[in-house]
């Protein structure tokens, strides 16, 4: 019989923790005809004026301009869309290669993706496959093919909740589940066994509720930049265990920090089947002390009623 693996989940935000910048950069917002920074500068306030939460804002922003300038956001048209994204240098090798060193330690690593980014965006990707779910945000479409309404939205806040789906095996719509209890010896990956990475602010709730329940929260930065600093802050306020340039190839800083956090995981899971074996091995000498101390109650009990007899 094949030896059962023990689960280990890998949690990504997507945008500047795998991708070089936001996912919508590459091609959606060149295709509304706007240049990044100048867009989602109206996006943000076009949500300010109405007092609408920014991911939900730009989700409407978005539809809003692409049924203005006449450009039909399918699926299929957003899938398009992820197929130039540019990732950090190691990204695309990635996956397979930490699997392997998962397999050796008898570890099946399950990757996720939790991002504020549109999932439809991700669908088109050349790394989705890699990836047991993404929770991302998303549109319903009409039949037209284009959007109408948002079907979820994924904000800094809300990012909790699929950790806590991820913790207890539930898929992205099994929302009521998420808060009925749960035994933590029933749960297919405990927070002890989680990584979240991660690039800045948003990602402070998800890091910090995996870090402070044994897991460990990785902040990653693009070298030589300005998100250095952020990254290192989030180090010096204990929201993350590392702050690490985000790179992904063989021998990085971060593949060599997150190989000893999988030796570590596969060591302390080796020491808790030793401490199984041992507190069996407690309970049969127990029992066996406690069969004898019966037997030699009852050999006391007969030897009283031979004497009275």
């Amino acid at each position: 019989m094949a030896k059962k693996l023990t689960k280990i989940a890998f949690i990504y935000d997507f945008d500047e923790t795998l991708s070089t910048t936001y996912m919508q950069d590459y091609i959606l917002i060149p295709a509304l005809g706007d240049k990044p920074d100048h867009f989602w500068e109206k996006a943000n306030a076009w949500s300010r004026q109405h007092g609408a939460d920014q991911i939900t804002g730009s989700m409407y922003y978005i539809q809003y301009i692409a049924k203005e300038r006449n450009i039909p956001l399918t699926k299929e048209f957003l899938a398009e869309c992820g197929k130039n994204i540019k990732y950090f240098e190691g990204v695309e090798q990635w996956f397979d290669r930490i699997n392997e060193y998962g397999r050796k330690l008898d570890l099946e690593i399950e990757h996720y993706i939790i991002s504020a980014g549109i999932e439809g965006i991700i669908a088109g990707t050349s790394i989705r496959k890699h990836f047991k779910d993404v929770f991302g945000c998303s549109y319903v479409y009409g039949n037209d093919g284009t959007p109408i309404w948002p079907a979820r939205v994924v904000n800094y806040s809300t990012k909790t909740q699929y950790i806590a789906k991820i913790n207890k095996g539930l898929s992205k719509t099994e929302d009521r589940a998420v808060n009925e209890y749960m035994p933590d010896e029933e749960r297919p990956i405990p927070h002890r066994r989680m990584i979240y990475f991660g690039d800045g602010m948003t990602d402070i709730p998800s890091m910090k509720i995996i870090k402070e329940r044994g897991g460990n929260a990785i902040a990653v930065y693009r070298p030589k930049s300005k998100h250095r600093k952020t990254a290192l802050k989030l180090l010096m306020d204990n929201r993350v265990n590392f702050a690490l340039p985000a790179d992904y190839r063989e021998n990085s800083e971060l593949d060599h920090v997150v190989k000893t956090i999988l030796d570590k995981l596969a060591k302390e899971r080796d020491l808790d089947v030793l401490k199984v074996k041992e507190d069996k091995k407690k309970r049969q000498i127990q029992n066996t002390l406690n069969l004898r101390g019966r037997i030699k109650a009852i050999a006391k009990k007969i030897t009283k009623r031979r004497k009275k007899a």
